[in-house]
């Protein structure tokens, strides 16, 4: 959708929203008065109850974890008053008159002490549970996403520690060498060891032995996760979009077919992101 059909859709809903509120705002009047509010008490009444539910339910949208699922309770919690409130409303003819004064909620003692304190006890609630609700939203933090070369770093370790094989890590520096003290040296004469040194450095001759074993030849160079992503831009550059595939990566850079599949979505979401900044600044 574009930004001129969500609006439409947002004011569309604030419509809808603010309608529903006037009907409800009628109900829960009439009730405030029946339970001994005053003019304009009755009047806030209705802000107070349907209030609280929209913002509970922007607090939803905003938290994570706990925090939104104590929202959304709260939400349901001020939802369901307001429905009795107003099925209520709709039973009793006594609160539809212009003037009214203190009635009876329900015909038995007991249904109407509980629907008085269910009336009396949500301004108290809307005080409590608003509070909490803001205090969550200015203190929630939201995560930080990984950066686009951490999240190819984690894919790919991921996807060799499926395969059976050793994640790839930096490459840890050799320790520096700490310097020699002066005092440990000593003056050696160069007639003394120039025949030695000599002959160390002699070529020796090596006797064949044979076939090298597997163990003694060199490994191939294990390339970091930098290394491939900087070796696939630059041997994709001229590539297409439709030619970016897993296999093909693959060939060209002779590596596994995770390790291909990790750096087409790396290269792909690369160009999605050059190509939208272009859009913008055009």
């Amino acid at each position: 959708m574009n930004r001129n059909a969500k609006t439409l859709l947002v004011l569309a809903l604030v419509a809808v929203v603010g309608m529903a509120f006037r009907v409800s705002w009628n109900a829960l009047r009439d009730v405030a008065r029946a339970i001994g509010a005053d003019g304009t008490a009755a009047t806030l009444y209705p802000f107070v109850v349907d209030g609280l539910m929209a913002l509970a339910l922007v607090a939803a949208l905003v938290l994570t974890g706990e925090a939104r699922t104590f929202a959304l309770r709260v939400l349901a919690a001020y939802t369901l008053a307001s429905l009795v409130l107003n099925y209520v409303h709709g039973l009793l003819p006594e609160l539809h008159s212009e003037s009214i004064g203190w009635t009876r909620l329900a015909s038995g003692d007991w249904a109407h002490y509980a629907l008085v304190l269910l009336a009396t006890s949500l301004p108290v609630g809307s005080i409590y549970f608003g509070s909490d609700l803001v205090a969550k939203v200015l203190h929630h933090r939201p995560p930080i996403e990984p950066t686009v070369q951490e999240s190819v770093q984690i894919d790919v370790n991921r996807s060799m520690v499926e395969q059976g094989e050793p994640a790839i890590e930096e490459a840890t520096r050799p320790p520096a060498l700490e310097p020699v003290p002066v005092d440990v040296l000593e003056v050696v004469d160069p007639i003394a060891v120039r025949v030695p040194v000599a002959a160390a450095e002699a070529p020796r001759s090596r006797r064949a032995t044979g076939r090298v074993p597997e163990s003694a030849r060199s490994a191939r160079p294990v390339r970091t996760p930098e290394e491939l992503l900087s070796e696939a831009r630059s041997i994709t550059e001229a590539w297409p979009v439709e030619d970016l595939t897993g296999e093909r990566i693959r060939k060209a850079l002779r590596t596994s077919p995770a390790k291909a599949r990790v750096l087409r979505e790396a290269l792909k979401g690369e160009r999605a992101a050059n190509a939208a900044a272009g859009a913008v600044a055009g």
